[in-house]
């Protein structure tokens, strides 16, 4: 955990997607002895707007966007709503909306959904991946990217691994995006 609040305190920006605020209810902030100055801007991906109002990501502890379908009239206060895509949100509108705004380091934290959503698209530079010793299992078990997934060959994604380190009883693999 002291890696991952070190990694969210170098970034601009963490997101999750909505799955991961409804099972998770995440802060996602910086602990305060890993926090230079500020928490990164908070991200939430959720096209039809089921952000609970009660949810940790709109406590006002930091910048926060509800990135919505453009048809979603749902608020978020104190969120600021982006609307980009129209069934679903278009990642790579966001990503632009994002970049306007300054964040060039953006930390997917979300579930194998969003994870799934952005390798899909192209959008991956670098995928870290912690392997923990110990293993979960069974139908429901989280898993690193879900979704759709790849069913042909040519539908998978394709990685460099670049790094192996290991931590404890675990491991954390890193891999470069190969396009």
């Amino acid at each position: 955990m002291q890696r991952v609040h070190r990694l969210r305190a170098k970034v601009d920006a963490i997101l999750v997607g909505i799955g991961t605020v409804l099972t998770d209810d995440p802060r996602l902030i910086v602990k305060p002895e890993y926090a230079e100055e500020r928490n990164p801007l908070r991200v939430v991906v959720d096209s039809d707007g089921r952000t609970p109002t009660s949810a940790a990501v709109l406590d006002g502890s930091a910048p926060t966007i509800v990135a919505t379908a453009e048809d979603c009239d749902s608020v978020f206060p104190p969120a600021e709503v982006v609307r980009c895509g129209k069934d679903d949100v278009d990642l790579r509108k966001l990503l632009e909306i994002l970049k306007g705004r300054g964040v060039s380091t953006l930390l997917v934290e979300g579930g194998s959904t969003i994870v799934w959503s952005f390798l899909d698209a192209g959008l991956v530079d670098e995928l870290k991946v912690f392997v923990h010793g110990a293993v979960v299992g069974g139908r429901t078990a989280p898993t690193l990217a879900g979704g759709r997934g790849a069913v042909r060959v040519e539908d998978m994604v394709p990685l460099r691994l670049t790094a192996v380190e290991r931590l404890g009883d675990g491991v954390l693999l890193e891999y470069e995006a190969r396009r």
